[in-house]
């Protein structure tokens, strides 16, 4: 409020006149004006994006997680996380030129007993891009639960639309640790392209 629109001086010896009802007027709408704007409430800042950190037996990966693109797939992925949900699984799937896939399965491969299911968020705008992390899922495209996979070169036919009609839900993207990923990518792998030696996701955090 500028101070300027104000009277100088209020002179409570006044006497009525018949500009008075008018002057009254005028400054109890310039006080009532006054103190409806000072209530609005400030805009709110925009939240920052939730960052995980994996800890891998090859080395720490932090991902970016896009709740304003895929809100129900970063809520059930901050849930696991913070149920403990990954801590002991692996990357039980790499291939090379494609992806690393992981957070279902034990060190003795045995999977895990899941929540239900999330929709598929595909058509959302982000890419299955090197580096891009999405939810893994079967021929279903609502069937995806714990698993995801990072991109580990562009893979352009997992975007929606994809073969399907739906394609592959991206919801976050590494912005640390992509060297890891590398690692991870390059082990041997056997049958089922499962790492011939344990890559271990030792923890799952929310980074501060």
């Amino acid at each position: 409020m500028n101070d300027s629109n104000l009277p100088k001086r209020l002179n409570p010896t006044i006497r009525p006149s018949r500009r008075a009802p008018g002057f009254l007027a005028w400054l109890v709408a310039l006080v009532v004006g006054a103190q409806v704007h000072a209530a609005e409430p400030a805009a709110a800042p925009a939240a920052a994006p939730q960052r995980v950190a994996l800890e891998t037996s090859q080395g720490r990966i932090v991902v970016e997680l896009r709740a304003d693109k895929a809100p129900k797939s970063v809520a059930n992925f901050i849930q696991y996380v913070n149920d403990g949900f990954y801590d002991g699984t692996i990357f039980h799937r790499v291939i090379s030129g494609f992806m690393i896939q992981g957070g279902g399965f034990t060190a003795a491969m045995v999977q895990k007993p899941t929540r239900p299911p999330v929709a598929s968020e595909g058509n959302n705008g982000l890419k299955n891009v090197r580096g891009a992390l999405a939810m893994a899922r079967t021929s279903d495209p609502n069937s995806a639960t714990a698993q995801f996979f990072i991109n580990v070169v562009d893979n352009a036919f997992l975007d929606y639309p994809g073969r399907d009609g739906f394609g592959y839900t991206v919801f976050g993207n590494v912005v640390e640790g992509m060297d890891v990923v590398d690692k991870i990518r390059a082990v041997p792998t056997g049958g089922g392209d499962v790492p011939r030696e344990t890559i271990l996701i030792k923890s799952a955090r929310i980074a501060k």
